[in-house]
């Protein structure tokens, strides 16, 4: 499906980051593993290449526009183009997740300038690109906490909690997503993003029976699970799609 396409992941050394870089790659596209943490992404970007395919790592911290602009062209000097981007960073301020009750003005502003204000530089100076090769394609990852309102029932005497910063920034990312493809719709740059829900990670037992008796058939998802939707939204088969949010998690929302 993404025969040729180079395609950049932020935060491509995380746990969902790896997963979109492998299913780039078997789908015939070359993923970019981009992360602030350049070992991790080395790795990954070694693991696909181990089974076959294409791939390269690069260090990029999405708060820094002069950075974005040097995988850019770093980019486009090694593989002669770029196709999209994957916004799926995770970056959080300090004191990120705290009680509602205990978050101070200037660690919520923190959290969402580096989370949602790195989406947007990402987004911002991408398009530009984008825009003058008239072709490109920007997937962000949201969140079903960005189009749903939190189940604060299902972190109740476990050490888990729904961050306030957390809603703010994926409900945000889901409009930065239909402004972006609004603004660029007749340049041909597509923008879209996708709603994962619940990514299984290690969470307690009260909390796993809790979330998957809200879903159908499979509850919490793995990291692979979404990575299809994904690779639609990357591909010719949605070309006609721009500012639409897919929602993947197994009825959770419903």
């Amino acid at each position: 499906m993404l025969e040729g396409q180079v395609v950049v992941v932020t935060g491509g050394a995380g746990l969902l980051g790896a997963s979109i870089c492998n299913g780039i790659a078997r789908e015939g596209g070359i993923p970019v593993v981009t992360d602030v943490d350049i070992d991790r992404a080395e790795q990954v970007a070694g693991e696909i290449r181990a089974s076959g395919f294409t791939a390269h790592a690069v260090a990029l911290d999405i708060t820094k526009g002069t950075q974005i602009d040097q995988v850019i062209v770093g980019v486009r000097d090694r593989f002669g183009r770029v196709d999209a981007v994957v916004n799926n960073a995770y970056p959080r301020g300090r004191n990120f997740g705290r009680p509602v009750e205990d978050v101070e003005y200037k660690d919520f502003c923190e959290s969402l300038s580096l989370h949602l204000g790195g989406y947007f530089l990402v987004s911002q100076r991408f398009a530009v690109a984008f825009r003058s090769q008239r072709h490109g394609n920007i997937v962000n990852i949201s969140s079903i906490y960005g189009i749903a309102a939190p189940r604060f029932e299902l972190y109740e005497g476990t050490s888990m909690t729904m961050p306030v910063e957390y809603a703010a920034i994926k409900a945000g990312v889901v409009n930065l997503t239909r402004y972006f493809a609004q603004y660029y719709r007749r340049d041909g740059l597509r923008c879209n993003a996708v709603a994962p829900g619940g990514i299984r990670d290690g969470q307690s037992e009260v909390f796993i029976s809790r979330y998957d008796a809200m879903c159908g058939n499979k509850g919490l998802l793995d990291a692979t699970d979404f990575v299809g939707t994904v690779t639609f939204l990357l591909s010719d088969a949605s070309k006609y799609m721009t500012g639409q949010v897919l929602t993947v998690d197994d009825g959770w929302s419903l």
